[in-house]
């Protein structure tokens, strides 16, 4: 046989024997995944800063690139999490910032789409780092029933994991959460309501009406600053809070995409969707309004969040975006789950990158 003819056997069989020998092949890699991210810590290879990751980017509608709205705030080695949204616990483990490794939950109000996976944020944090108090969830008046409610709905499935797994690997006192309520503030205020390891993180109050309470939060850390709006409509009091801030993280409706869903909805006879998707509109906050705000505010980058409708198809991205670089001469990011933007400390640099 020709040396030609060897070589082209060899390419022909070389297919075949690589998906015969799938699975072992499969199993090499998987190994060598699974080690190298149960070793890594994500979080030490952030440079010292402040940093928030999209573990959930989108809103109630169901979307395969945005979960439910939930966001991870990494200030130097501490993480928190703003809202607990369909997803958002997976999506954690999925981007190596495991739930373990939250010190905090912070709820900005409580519409379903933000606390719908609060259960099983608070499991997997004790679960997967052994923790032996409970998840401490910070939020307005009204947080305390929300713990008690979903403390009641797990309380069976505590039971079964001490039971299968022992004590010393999950401590019962480490299971569930305790909420630690505070005061709605009032327009122009801005309360501490939490404060560890030079992390500061202040609430304020926003337009999310007639949803009561809602605020929004922001976070300071080693000279750097973030703003995480929670739902609202076009809010002054948000934009007074967020002056001079490094990083807006606002949520976004575009009105003109939401009308589609309007119209479609009247002509299929939808009359409860039709009703839904014009009420909506009056207390979310559209994407050049939101430019706006980061503008005025003098934010140095804007990142959308809780986008709305979800943008399936190619080119929607632009129509959502339209008139937003008009409104804002900062940066501008269109977030989707996994999305990270780093503010290292001591500089003023605004790193985005995906996970």
């Amino acid at each position: 046989m020709s040396r030609g003819r060897i070589v082209l056997l060899v390419l022909l069989l070389a297919p075949l024997a690589l998906f015969a020998l799938r699975g072992p092949l499969a199993l090499r890699v998987m190994e060598r995944t699974l080690a190298r991210n149960l070793a890594a810590d994500p979080i030490a290879e952030l440079p010292d800063g402040l940093h928030v990751l999209l573990c959930g980017a989108g809103g109630p509608l169901p979307d395969p690139v945005r979960s439910g709205p939930c966001a991870a705030v990494i200030a130097g080695r501490t993480m928190v999490v703003v809202d607990a949204g369909t997803g958002g616990a997976r999506n954690l483990q999925r981007f190596g910032f495991t739930p373990g490794r939250s010190e905090a939950q912070f709820l900005t109000h409580f519409h379903s789409d933000h606390i719908d996976g609060l259960g099983e944020m608070a499991m997997l944090r004790w679960t997967g780092a052994g923790h032996d108090t409970p998840l401490p969830v910070y939020g307005p008046a009204g947080v305390e029933e929300v713990v008690e409610g979903f403390g009641r709905a797990y309380r069976q499935d505590a039971t079964y994991r001490v039971a299968h797994h022992g004590a010393a690997t999950v401590p019962p006192s480490g299971t569930g959460m305790t909420a630690h309520p505070f005061a709605s503030p009032a327009p122009g205020a801005a309360p501490v309501v939490f404060e560890a390891n030079g992390l500061l993180v202040t609430a304020f109050a926003v337009d999310h009406d007639p949803v009561r309470p809602a605020v929004g939060y922001r976070f300071e850390y080693g000279g750097r600053s973030l703003v995480v709006s929670g739902d609202t409509a076009k809010s002054a009091n948000l934009e007074a809070q967020a002056q001079g801030v490094d990083l807006l993280v606002h949520e976004a409706l575009a009105p003109q995409l939401v009308k589609r869903l309007h119209d479609a909805a009247v002509a299929a006879g939808r009359a409860n969707v039709a009703k839904i998707t014009n009420d909506i509109l009056d207390y979310h906050t559209a994407p050049v309004e939101a430019a706006k705000i980061a503008q005025a505010a003098g934010a140095r980058h804007l990142l959308f969040y809780h986008v709305v409708p979800p943008l399936p198809l190619p080119g929607l991205d632009q129509v959502f975006l339209a008139g937003v670089s008009d409104a804002f001469a900062g940066g501008v990011t269109l977030g989707r789950d996994g999305t990270l933007i780093s503010l290292p400390k001591g500089s003023s640099a605004v790193e985005v990158s995906k996970r």
